[in-house]
């Protein structure tokens, strides 16, 4: 029997409006430019995505300190409202850390208007128990980069 409260339950708001924190979970080279741990790596042609209800994400990540680790992650997306939900179950396999075994957990993803243009993005995660803390850990590297990248998306709009 899978667990009805999530084992992690993330809150966090980004300086950035709701469109660019949403198309930075679902545009292919905006998620490359912030998923995972601080040096890790997407390689662009291992991304595929079909964002929509029935759809999926697929992307390999690439440990920056052993290129042999390389995990899977495919994302079966349940259900998805454009710019307010992102909700699915994430498979992630392939070659882990040494005591990661592959797993499977239920993700979804709110974004959530702020004050002076802000976004609250909400995560929950139904996860293996022991996997809840290193996942926390890598969300938490993941938004400082989310941070730049937004920043810089916000820069290159403001020069247009």
């Amino acid at each position: 029997m899978r667990p009805t409260t999530p084992q992690l339950a993330i809150s966090r708001v980004f300086d950035a409006p709701r469109e660019l924190v949403y198309r930075a979970f679902t545009d292919p080279d905006q998620l490359a430019a912030w998923w995972g741990p601080v040096g890790n790596s997407l390689p662009p042609d291992e991304i595929e995505f079909d964002v929509r209800p029935g759809g999926f994400q697929r992307w390999t990540e690439v440990n920056a300190s052993d290129p042999d680790l390389r995990v899977h992650v495919h994302v079966d997306l349940t259900d998805v409202a454009d710019g307010e939900l992102l909700e699915g179950v994430m498979h992630v396999g392939g070659r882990l850390q040494e005591g990661i075994e592959p797993f499977e957990t239920r993700l979804r993803v709110e974004f959530h208007d702020e004050a002076d243009g802000r976004t609250r993005l909400e995560i929950r995660q139904w996860l293996p128990e022991h996997l809840a803390r290193p996942s926390e850990e890598g969300w938490c590297q993941a938004f400082t980069k989310l941070d730049t990248t937004l920043m810089n998306v916000q820069a290159v709009a403001a020069d247009h």
